[in-house]
């Protein structure tokens, strides 16, 4: 998954939405993320899309860069 981090980001947490739902839940009973950067640089356009997705009350989080992500994607959630 190669290509604009927001675009990553944007795809990962609509698996997530979708893994979440599918169980009878929702994205706004998460209570705490972690989100792996292959660039700590990128925080700020993942964090403009995470907005989105979580509002005004949004989960806690943890966001670490890390050396590498499988299929050289740019960011992980979970």
């Amino acid at each position: 998954m190669q290509g604009d981090v927001a675009v990553e980001t944007e795809r990962v947490l609509e698996n997530l939405k979708a893994v979440v739902e599918a169980a009878g839940s929702s994205l706004a009973r998460t209570v705490k993320t972690t989100v792996y950067l292959a660039d700590l640089g990128d925080f700020a356009k993942m964090n403009e899309v995470y907005a989105r997705y979580f509002g005004e009350r949004p989960p806690a989080r943890a966001t670490v860069q890390v050396a590498r992500l499988p299929r050289d994607a740019r960011v992980e959630i979970d």
